[in-house]
């Protein structure tokens, strides 16, 4: 049997926040799938090895070495895949069959075959909500790696609409692999577990009792804004519940707090900063509603994890956030903060018995979603590759 060698450029599962000792952000998908992948080497091993590629020694976190899957470790800094990897791809007398990036950037120069991971492309429209230069980068690296690679990974339906409409010529080659959750962190178990956590965290933030979540950076294209514009229209309707904004400080978040000030918001939204990843299980679970106001999302993950949490989302009703929700998700104009409003209110005014049924289909449409599923489809699509 053909025994095949499969690459994986590492690094973005690597990386390691060093406030948090995790990955988070965008590499929490690179991580997961890398764990995935190693987990279910007994079902693969037969027909092929793994090498993953790296800047620098893996961390404690990444999974061990094993005689199917090792590390290779190239040293390098800044512009690492073309002065590091793809010379070493070039020129190593152990050539994988396939390289597989997780991330938009892939190593076009290379001989081999090559995959690449598409989080998602709503930059090319709303370009005014990244700097510049990260612009530019994401503009041409991303449509060079599209180009270049055999198949590409689109986190979503609505990011592979996005890449064929952008790259029609890629339209035969792009896979759906969706995200996933972690069940051991979130889960309709965590509250009970996580409470004294969720007290502690209550506490330090003075969130109150009940709350409604936001989580994420704070950055134009996550429309933090205009959430907290439509909080303004129904916060005289729930005086016993707080609008949590939970997230560090992105690019352009002047807006955002002076929205606050201009609406006289001050003790009605609190700011939490950046939440470290050992306190979002709890607090994610001991949400009211969860608010996701994006103008565009490749996926959403933290919808997910809501409702793998049984926590009640309402989300816009703009790229990939319909298909993270389906049937269990709120929907709203992104653009419309009174229909933002109004949508909040209807979850808020739910019965008792009309709330836990929406939280009883969040958990169901949860379970829809696995990193293990993920991490099969993605090697079935390297696997295919000869």
């Amino acid at each position: 049997m053909y025994h095949m060698l499969i690459g994986i450029d590492g690094n973005e599962a690597n990386e390691v926040r060093a406030d948090i000792g995790a990955p988070a952000g965008v590499n929490v998908y690179a991580f997961e799938l890398l764990r995935s992948i190693h987990k279910l080497q007994d079902e693969w091993k037969d027909k092929h090895s793994v090498v993953v590629y790296l800047r620098r020694k893996p961390s404690s976190l990444l999974p061990k070495e094993t005689e199917y899957f090792k590390y290779k470790v190239l040293g390098g800094g800044g512009l690492w895949v073309m002065t590091r990897l793809t010379p070493h791809l070039c020129f190593t007398d152990k050539r994988p069959d396939v390289i597989f990036s997780p991330s938009h950037y892939a190593p076009f120069l290379a001989p081999m075959p090559k995959v690449v991971s598409i989080m998602d492309i709503g930059y090319l429209k709303n370009s005014g909500y990244l700097k510049k230069m990260d612009f530019w980068q994401l503009k041409y690296w991303t449509a060079i790696s599209v180009s270049a690679s055999r198949k590409v990974l689109a986190i979503s339906k609505s990011t592979k609409d996005d890449i064929v409409r952008h790259y029609p010529s890629s339209a035969g080659k792009v896979v759906v692999t969706p995200l996933a959750h972690d069940p051991a962190k979130f889960n309709s178990r965590t509250l009970v577990k996580e409470e004294k956590v969720l007290t502690r965290i209550k506490s330090k933030y003075s969130i109150g009792l009940s709350y409604v979540l936001y989580l994420g950076v704070l950055k134009p294209n996550k429309n933090v804004a205009g959430l907290i514009s439509a909080w303004g229209r129904i916060v005289h309707e729930y005086p016993k519940i707080t609008l949590v904004i939970a997230g560090k400080k992105g690019w352009g978040y002047g807006e955002i707090f002076s929205t606050v000030k201009a609406l006289r918001l001050t003790q009605k939204v609190v700011f939490t900063d950046y939440v470290p990843e050992s306190d979002k299980p709890a607090l994610i679970a001991g949400a009211k509603l969860f608010v996701l106001p994006s103008f565009w999302e490749g996926f959403g993950l933290d919808v997910l994890n809501a409702m793998a949490s049984g926590v009640p989302v309402a989300v816009s009703r703009a790229g990939s956030l319909p298909e993270v929700a389906g049937r269990a998700g709120t929907y709203f104009d992104p653009n419309n903060h009174a229909d933002i409003a109004r949508k909040i209110s209807r979850v808020l005014s739910l019965s008792k018995v009309d709330y836990n049924k929406i939280a009883k289909q969040s958990l169901e449409q949860a379970k829809k979603f696995s990193w293990d599923d993920t991490a099969r489809l993605t090697l079935k699509t390297l696997e295919s590759i000869r």
